[in-house]
């Protein structure tokens, strides 16, 4: 329980007080943008791999709360963390290192980003969400709590860089969009387009969620589909 409560606050302090913070211009200054990259790359993935060993070997311990309720729900829920996930991830995208030109469109806000301008990091929050409802022991909800806390305080921090680098242009696009999904729909700032997601992207989300399902108890030990 240590050695995951240890990686937990390594792997959210990491992005919210090195990334997010001063401190990663002063690294930049002295390594530049590209050894900034791979240095906190390298960081991160020390982190998940600390995350992963200190949850495998925690001790079985008696869950908080048992649910079997709660299964068909999270089934229900899952396929869009994975759509989030992945048709955010092929969205170009000004949040991300590289897709800062949409801001210079004059849609800057199409796709899933009419949804949120935080997509990769809602699937996160939802497929963290989800885990945790279905695995209630200590280990594990620390484990996924790790990455809920992560998804859920990363994008204020990501906007606050963005919003200080990009000034006037960030702000057009950050008025058309919200970090809650749906909240610009719903207070009509932007509107839904369906056909804008993408039919192939949306199919291999599912394709993959499909894919993790059949394969979930070979690979993690345990079988996700209700008893």
């Amino acid at each position: 329980m240590i050695s995951i409560l240890l990686a937990g606050f390594f792997f959210v302090g990491l992005h919210l007080f090195v990334a997010g913070t001063s401190l990663r211009d002063r690294i930049v200054a002295v390594l530049g943008e590209r050894g900034y990259l791979g240095a906190f790359s390298l960081a991160s993935l020390a982190g998940i791999l600390w995350l992963i060993h200190g949850w495998t070997v925690a001790a079985p311990m008696t869950p908080l709360w048992n649910v079997p309720s709660l299964r068909p729900v999270v089934l229900a829920l899952m396929p869009f963390a994975f759509i989030f996930c992945v048709v955010g991830l092929a969205t170009k995208n000004p949040t991300a290192m590289g897709g800062e030109g949409v801001l210079e469109e004059e849609d800057p806000a199409r796709g899933i980003l009419r949804v949120t301008r935080h997509p990769f990091l809602s699937g996160v929050a939802l497929f963290a969400f989800c885990h945790m409802l279905v695995n209630a022991d200590p280990p594990s909800l620390l484990f996924f709590g790790s990455f809920l806390v992560l998804a859920l305080i990363g994008p204020s921090s990501i906007d606050a860089k963005r919003r200080r680098k990009y000034g006037e242009a960030w702000t057009r696009f950050e008025a058309v969009t919200s970090i809650v999904p749906f909240a610009a729909i719903a207070r009509g700032r932007n509107r839904l387009r369906l056909k804008e997601l993408g039919a192939f992207r949306i199919a291999l989300a599912v394709g993959l969620f499909l894919l993790v399902l059949g394969f979930h108890l070979r690979l993690f030990g345990a079988s996700p589909l209700p008893h």
